[in-house]
């Protein structure tokens, strides 16, 4: 099962910046998603997905976020849990609230002090 979300119009959320202009795809707390998750726009996720999740801009989760699956976007906020790994192509923010068990892969990385991460991290750096 593959849920595709194109055209998605919602109302901004607080934490994806004025700098990702573009459509975002609001999940909500109390949502359950299983199966895979493809989205062209920004993400806020504050509800769960069971599965992969691959996001063509910016992934934000809240606190109450949760994915239990592999993870891919170009830029990724992390304030929820993840249990998978995760490939980011540009760069990885793991807020003090967040809980991560899973490989990263990014092209560069921020971890805030309290922040719980088990895994190995790969980062390419920035690109000149």
């Amino acid at each position: 099962m593959a849920l595709t979300s194109n055209n998605v119009k919602t109302a901004s959320s607080s934490n994806v910046s004025p700098g990702d202009a573009g459509l975002t795809c609001v999940i909500a707390e109390g949502t359950v998603i299983e199966g895979t998750f493809i989205c062209t726009e920004n993400v806020r996720l504050d509800g769960k997905i069971n599965g992969e999740v691959k996001v063509d801009k910016r992934l934000v989760m809240g606190n109450s976020g949760v994915i239990e699956g592999s993870v891919s976007a170009m830029n990724t906020a992390i304030q929820g849990k993840v249990e998978g790994d995760i490939t980011v192509t540009e760069t990885i923010q793991i807020m003090s609230t967040a809980t991560v068990r899973g490989n990263i892969s990014a092209g560069s990385i921020g971890i805030e002090e309290g922040a719980m991460y088990n895994g190995k991290i790969t980062t390419a750096g920035k690109k000149k």
